[in-house]
């Protein structure tokens, strides 16, 4: 039987407007295995949050999945109606946000948005859902849980919410947990332990995870895999330590030097010239192609695709010029 929990073939996602159609995600594909933590990384604006949100089914009219295909352990998804999508939200995809404020009700107790959640989705009677409410709740490092479980959201700390909005997504025991930039309102030390815990929680209960953040050091701690973004398209996919230490996409590459090296003699920091291109101005061909240095004709006229591991640049294809 088939590891792979989450399987995106060529999506993209449009979003119509009076001057045309904007193209946020553009034929991207990827896939999440079981126990796996696949890291989405790139600037504010490249697309790995809107592909997170068209996983979860939360686009924001107008915005559409326009093309491709999203199957959670075989089963296609981006079909189901707002209805059936409301199921499958909760009880086979968590949902792990980047204020975790605006994912807790202020005005109830942690314990009972927890009780509520998991009889949502489960048969467990009110007894036996705070009885896993707490299970949960400890699971997540949630001290004199006895206590802390009738206590509202403002009488824990940052880490700690997080912490509770973790043990939400596990409530149903998903197959996949969508993690959208979770540790970014975090100072380090907790960004941390926040990472450490979604790493162990997936390896012990086996579940994929998709962690969206735009931060390399996060990914190079947590994630097994990356997918590097850049305006919508897939720059480079790979195993961390190679996409770490042996870039091979111009963006990629760029991103790595911008990353500060207690090893490097450098005085400053690598910087790639120019800007990301709106969404209504992305060139022909590559993307990035006003901002490499190395781009060539064939950069500037066809668009290069990936499925699957390597680099969407001409110049990294094997075989291919610029």
């Amino acid at each position: 039987m088939s590891d792979i929990v989450l399987d995106v073939r060529n999506l993209r996602v449009d979003f119509p407007t009076r001057r045309g159609i904007l193209t946020a995600v553009d034929d991207v594909s990827l896939t999440i295995r079981k126990g796996e933590i696949l890291g989405m990384v790139g600037e504010s604006g490249a697309g790995k949050s809107m592909t997170g949100m068209a996983i979860l089914g939360l686009l924001e009219p107008p915005g559409r999945i326009a093309a491709g295909s999203i199957h959670l352990s075989g089963d296609r998804i981006d079909q189901l109606s707002d209805r059936e999508m409301q199921d499958v939200r909760g009880r086979r995809i968590g949902a792990i946000f980047q204020d975790p404020l605006t994912s807790l009700n202020p005005l109830f107790r942690v314990g009972d948005q927890l009780v509520e959640t998991i009889r949502l989705h489960t048969d467990l009677t009110r007894a036996q859902a705070r009885e896993r409410a707490k299970a949960l709740m400890r699971e997540v490092g949630i001290p004199a849980v006895e206590e802390r479980i009738d206590n509202y959201p403002h009488q824990f700390s940052g880490g700690m919410r997080q912490r509770i909005v973790i043990a939400l997504a596990l409530c149903a025991e998903p197959e996949l947990i969508v993690a959208d930039e979770p540790t970014t309102a975090l100072d380090v030390s907790i960004q941390a332990q926040i990472t450490a815990l979604l790493k162990r929680l997936c390896r012990e209960r086996g579940t994929a995870v998709m962690l969206v953040t735009h931060d390399m050091g996060v990914i190079a701690e947590t994630a097994d895999r990356v997918a590097v973004m850049y305006a919508g398209r897939l720059a480079e996919v790979g195993r961390v330590e190679d996409v770490v230490q042996r870039p091979r996409h111009p963006y990629t590459v760029g991103l790595m030097g911008s990353i500060p090296s207690l090893r490097s003699d450098a005085e400053e920091l690598q910087m790639i010239p120019g800007a990301m291109p709106r969404l209504d101005a992305i060139p022909p061909g590559c993307a990035f192609n006003p901002r490499c240095a190395h781009a060539g004709p064939k950069c500037r006229q066809d668009v290069p695709r990936i499925d699957g591991p390597g680099a969407a640049c001409w110049l990294a294809m094997e075989g291919a010029t610029a």
